[in-house]
């Protein structure tokens, strides 16, 4: 039985997957961090779990999040990310411009790939940059 929390694919089965492929589960893996991050805090309500989560998520605050992790990108997760930035999407939501979610879909795409290549420990160090307040 396949263990789908704690993948290990090659970097050739990573690449062949397409850009929006990666950010669909980039999206996943990046909402559950940040669910996790918001429980570990413990000083919140269902309701504002929710809301806040909402918060983390939507493509402007991750596009800020985006340029905040940047300097600190490897020379292949520059890639990754720089492909789901330029991954053709067919719209934007309303709450976001178009370089805010190309920049929250290369952020998702770059999520993702590391998650299927099992650099669990990259994302979190990714994660955390994130959330600090003086990164």
């Amino acid at each position: 039985m396949e263990n789908y929390f704690d993948v290990q694919f090659t970097l050739q089965q990573v690449n062949a997957i397409s850009n929006l492929g990666l950010a669909l589960i980039g999206d996943g893996v990046y909402e559950l961090l940040c669910r996790t991050y918001l429980c570990a805090a413990g000083d919140h309500t269902v309701k504002n779990l929710h809301k806040d989560t909402v918060n983390l998520v939507k493509a402007p605050t991750q596009a800020v999040f985006a340029d905040k992790i940047k300097p600190f990108l490897t020379e292949e997760e520059t890639d990754f990310f720089r492909r789901g930035k330029n991954a053709h999407t067919h719209a934007a939501p309303k709450s976001a411009t178009k370089a805010e979610y190309a920049k929250a879909t290369g952020l998702e795409t770059l999520f993702g790939a590391l998650y299927l290549l099992g650099r669990k420990e990259r994302l979190n160090e990714l994660f955390n940059l994130m959330m600090k307040e003086d990164a």
